[in-house]
């Protein structure tokens, strides 16, 4: 029952909830003001509060005033259910229509209400989003050296200075740090890390056996660092556009015995994101010459590994994003037309192009966006049939894109294995909490390695942690170990 409390009294109203409540019956309260338009200095909208408490009910919002946005403040201050008055025309006869809300109006009240409610959360501690972690590293600061120093050598305070990115310990550790042994070689300009202050020295195995190929992300700085600390079947090549443009033999400098996997960019020169799906034709065929500089850069690099004796994969995230709103069926159809359309125009002899699954909402230019390809599992078999393509399975994405959706993980991860040429293991909590350590989000490990041992045996893996490569690889490290 829906029981509004315009025109009442206190004692009024107070009578009729106890005698709802020996009744047993079910009801909402909703606080209301019966004049049309009602003033604003009289809605009182923080009598909501005192009706909730008074009610033991759900309580809602009933509004006879100009507009909606009183209607939005109610929401945030608890109300359920929402009562407004709609018309097609204003001019009609009769109060009501003067202050009721036009169709479209409506559409933006009900948008807002949704907006409001997704933002409120909950009263817990507060946590750090994914994408406030990302803006951190780029605005912050940190703690580091300003000189070589020796394994063993003590760390004095004139050594420490504070400067940008946040990539680091934190300034707020500086007293913790000063006095400590350093736990390792140190050059000047390197970062200190929570593990530089830890009581104990995290020490990893050499080696990691595996039911199927694995490896770790790395960049060509930190390639022949990698590589010495652990014995690994590929490396992951994670690059930036400016990767692409340096000499190869200045990093390698003689032929690996490793097999190689390459992570496509997402971001190229003057802030394109690559868009192999997009309508806008010439922004499409500007993503096909930057993705063309991968590939040409990843057949050069088979000479460096000698050894591969497959066609190197290249994942992709091959776009189809949207900025305000998810896009429907019909337009998905055409992005994925149109990706097909981008696959047919590369020169991609000698390589193997596999698409990434995809989060809802990805993290771009510092703010939330919404993925709308490669997220369903019928979408993604679908494609994958039909143009006899396989994929990369990030199943940190694919677990964020079910828990949006309320999709079976483990359902979705059977539907799509026979696809999977390559895996991202990482883990993954809520709906755009990606990138976390082994054990620290959602993800049912036993489940996964169960399904994917009988449907995608042969798949590669590298553990896809966020932040993962600061401190020598530390962080993929540690999830190997898990």
């Amino acid at each position: 029952m829906i029981c509004s409390t315009g025109m009442s009294t206190e004692d009024e109203i107070m009578d009729s909830i106890h005698v709802l409540q020996d009744l047993g019956a079910q009801y909402v309260l909703l606080h209301c003001n019966s004049t049309y338009p009602a003033p604003f200095k009289d809605i009182n909208l923080r009598y909501i509060e005192h009706l909730k408490k008074s009610g033991g009910c759900l309580v809602g919002y009933s509004g006879h005033e100009r507009g909606y946005l009183v209607a939005l403040a109610a929401v945030s201050l608890g109300a359920k259910v929402i009562e407004k008055h709609f018309t097609l025309d204003r001019e009609m006869e009769g109060n009501d229509h003067k202050v009721s809300l036009l169709p479209g109006e409506f559409r933006e009240m009900v948008d807002g209400i949704r907006q409001i409610e997704e933002s409120l959360g909950n009263k817990n501690f507060r946590q750090i989003t994914q994408g406030e972690l990302m803006n951190r590293e780029t605005l912050g600061k940190s703690l580091l050296i300003n000189r070589d120093l020796k394994l063993g050598e003590i760390i004095t305070s004139d050594m420490v200075d504070i400067r940008s990115p946040g990539k680091g310990l934190p300034p707020y550790f500086k007293e913790k740090l000063i006095g400590k042994s350093a736990k390792r070689d140190f050059k000047k300009g390197d970062f200190f890390y929570k593990s530089d202050i830890a009581d104990d020295v995290i020490e990893f195995k050499k080696k990691f056996i595996f039911s199927r190929p694995w490896g770790l992300p790395v960049r060509y700085h930190d390639l022949e660092q990698i590589l010495s600390k652990v014995e690994m079947d590929l490396v992951e090549f994670h690059f930036s556009y400016k990767d692409l443009k340096v000499e190869i033999s200045e990093y390698i400098k003689k032929p690996l015995n490793t097999d190689f996997v390459v992570h496509c960019p997402e971001l190229f020169e003057n802030d394109h994101l690559l868009d192999l799906c997009t309508e806008d034709e010439d922004y499409r065929k500007r993503s096909l010459i930057e993705i063309q500089k991968v590939i040409d850069i990843t057949r050069r690099l088979k000479d460096f590994f000698p050894n591969s004796n497959k066609k190197p994969f290249i994942v992709t995230n091959v776009g189809g994003f949207s900025l305000n709103k998810p896009l429907d069926t019909t337009i998905r159809e055409k992005l994925y037309k149109n990706l097909s359309r981008s696959l047919n125009d590369l020169d991609s002899e000698g390589v193997e192009i596999i698409p990434q699954t995809m989060p809802p909402f990805p993290w771009l230019f510092g703010g939330q966006r919404y993925h709308n390809l490669f997220l369903s599992a019928e979408e993604i078999v679908e494609f994958c049939k039909r143009h006899s393509i396989r994929i990369c399975l990030d199943v940190s994405h694919s677990k964020l894109a079910c828990n949006h959706y309320h999709w079976s993980f483990s359902k979705f991860v059977e539907q799509v294995s026979p696809y999977v040429a390559h895996l991202h293991i990482v883990d993954a909590k809520g709906v755009d909490g990606e990138g976390l350590q082994i054990g620290e989000g959602e993800i049912d490990f036993h489940m996964l390695s169960n399904i994917l041992r009988e449907k995608a045996p042969k798949a590669s893996f590298i553990p896809e942690i966020w932040q993962g490569h600061k401190n020598n690889g530390e962080g993929f490290l540690i999830s190997l170990t898990r």
